[in-house]
């Protein structure tokens, strides 16, 4: 029996993914068509949020085609991708975070704004992280 790969942390990451940012957008967009035999069959009936469409997946992983399976292990590895480089440059920005955005809600953009805002006071170890990861052009 295959068996869908995605360790805990990526399905984490997998439940928080918004509609925000255009390469997420990308990459539900490419598992919607991917499974979409799987997604109209299995899951028709599941209401998106939440990770229940992933749930659902998962508790017919049994049935789920190879391009399917493909399509969320893609997604999961670039989403486990971009996690790890979320978390090197908030370790190289961790004292330009704490000095500037430490009062700063996460989430919608709030601290990518407030680095934004402070961009020529960051440290240079900064400043290469955001670059190294893409974060910054």
């Amino acid at each position: 029996m295959r068996r869908l790969l995605i360790s805990s942390s990526v399905v984490a990451i997998l439940l928080l993914v918004t509609g925000g940012a255009q390469a997420e957008e990308n990459l539900v967009e490419g598992i919607k068509k991917a499974c979409h035999k799987e997604l109209t069959t299995f899951c028709k009936g599941v209401q998106p949020g939440e990770g229940r469409v992933l749930a659902c997946l998962y508790a017919f992983q049994d049935r789920v085609s190879g391009k399917c399976e493909y399509a969320v292990y893609d997604a999961a590895a670039q989403l486990e991708q971009a996690a790890m480089a979320l978390k090197f440059a908030a370790a190289e920005c961790k004292d330009d975070l704490l000095k500037y955005c430490g009062d700063v809600e996460v989430g919608n953009g709030r601290v990518k704004a407030c680095l934004d805002k402070h961009e020529k006071a960051l440290s240079e170890k900064c400043k290469d992280a955001l670059k190294q990861t893409g974060i910054k052009p």
